[in-house]
């Protein structure tokens, strides 16, 4: 994913919608954080409301997605969170803006899904999928951590994606060539909201081709709307042109003890790398750019 975000500080917002996961949660008939629904259940796709191509429907967040609606647009917020967890309920496959790139999400639990996200973006299978979650507590389910909690949460929620050992909680469907798996918390109060209502893991990937440019407005992958569900519109992310907010995620490999390997270098490097050695004195791997 790309960044909209420069490597500075991400100040923590406060959502002015008491209860609103808790709100949208109830009308679709879910549990709030409750990762094991994920595996079970299918709900019915809401009317639509905005036809944009036959099987795909375009909601506009209010706002910026990146900032939790003011009270006075919490209706269009909730409305677009409900509609987006009751599609990837289903099985489907959902355009979400995010703190880097638009992406595309689906249920990483629903085997049938990811593998159309593979098909719609003519992607390799041999390249995995990562992982978006809500919060930093849910890494340790799907994950087996090495490293310090606070580390964890000097890097996440933003514009990185850590590789980590998979735990046995995953859909072994999901990237079944590694052991490994990138996580991802995006600085972006939409997917926050949507990961933590849904209550399981999100396959998320960029919403483009695979080899073709990264997109950082809904129109730019206009080509893939009829193969999707629902398009979510959050605005353009960063410019919306400039080719830096295209550089994707950091990707960082924090699966060995005491090291990190930079996969990807992305729109943090320089923040992620200090953070990683001059605070916790993580050492590079070999070959990696530091």
């Amino acid at each position: 994913m790309v960044a909209s975000l420069p490597p500075g500080s991400r100040p923590r917002r406060m959502s002015p919608c008491r209860g609103l996961r808790a709100a949208v949660a109830a009308s679709v008939g879910l549990s709030e954080g409750s990762a094991g629904s994920a595996r079970s259940g299918r709900l019915l796709r809401p009317p639509s409301t905005s036809p944009v191509a036959p099987g795909a429907r375009l909601l506009r967040l209010p706002g910026s997605g990146a900032v939790r609606a003011a009270s006075s647009e919490c209706a269009g917020w909730t409305e677009t969170l409900r509609a987006a967890v009751a599609e990837l309920r289903a099985g489907a496959v959902v355009a979400v803006p995010t703190d880097t790139l638009y992406g595309l999400a689906c249920s990483a639990s629903c085997s049938a899904a990811l593998g159309d996200v593979y098909r719609l973006k003519g992607r390799s299978e041999a390249k995995p999928l990562a992982v978006c979650l809500g919060r930093v507590a849910d890494v340790y389910r799907y994950c087996h951590v090495r490293v310090p909690e606070e580390l964890l949460k000097d890097l996440l929620p933003g514009p990185v994606t850590l590789v980590m050992e998979r735990s046995e909680e995953l859909n072994r469907d999901l990237n079944p060539f590694t052991p490994l798996v990138g996580i991802r918390i995006p600085d972006h109060a939409f997917m926050q909201d949507l990961a933590q209502v849904f209550g399981g893991p999100l396959a998320l990937t960029s919403a483009n081709v695979s080899s073709q440019t990264s997109s950082l407005n809904v129109k730019e992958f206009q080509d893939l709307w009829p193969q999707l569900s629902l398009v979510i519109d959050g605005g353009p992310i960063g410019d919306g042109q400039s080719p830096e907010y295209r550089l994707g995620s950091t990707v960082v490999d924090l699966s060995v003890p005491g090291r990190f390997g930079i996969i990807r270098p992305g729109c943090a490097l320089e923040s992620t790398t200090a953070i990683l050695q001059q605070k916790y004195g993580l050492l590079p791997s070999d070959g990696t750019c530091s």
